[in-house]
């Protein structure tokens, strides 16, 4: 690396001195400033950027395990619940009257044996939900002002009664 000390910018900075002149220097000086923090910063940025795709790439490998973890545990249970039920069903020879091979007591071996899955719908909007957060009520009970009053509104509303006979 660059061993640059005070005495190697002293000598540094005297050359330049004499050769860009006392006029341009301050002025040159700035630029190079400039450019020298511009490079820095694109430095971070690029160093940022690497070290955020690799978090992302990190991120994504543990995704993938918790996935395959989550599917095992789901396969698992799925087989002993099947085990079960067939055992259950074995027992009480229910399944073997239906014709049903798995035991579960379906007459028509052609159907589909999975249960209807719901898929996720968004919600409906609703005007009261965009309302606020807050309950009407709680702010009522913390008085919190909810609607906007002029100024000439508050002064009349807050106006001391005028007396009878002055």
């Amino acid at each position: 690396m660059l061993d640059i000390g005070f005495t190697k910018l002293f000598i540094i900075g005297g050359l330049a001195l004499i050769v860009i002149g006392p006029e341009r220097l301050p002025r040159v000086a700035r630029t190079v400033g400039t450019l020298l923090g511009r490079a820095q910063r694109y430095v971070s940025d690029v160093k940022a950027e690497v070290n955020r795709s690799m978090e992302l790439e990190e991120l994504n490998k543990v995704r993938q395990q918790f996935e395959t973890a989550a599917s095992d545990v789901g396969n698992t249970i799925h087989q002993g619940m099947q085990e079960a039920t067939s055992e259950v069903n074995s027992a009480l020879g229910v399944g073997a009257e239906y014709g049903d091979a798995a035991g579960l007591g379906n007459p028509d071996p052609n159907a589909d044996p999975a249960p209807y899955i719901a898929t996720w719908r968004p919600p409906k909007k609703n005007w009261r939900i965009k309302r606020g957060a807050v309950p009407h009520w709680y702010k009522q009970r913390q008085g919190v002002k909810t609607r906007v009053q002029s100024g000439a509104a508050r002064v009349a509303r807050f106006r001391p009664p005028r007396v009878q006979g002055s």
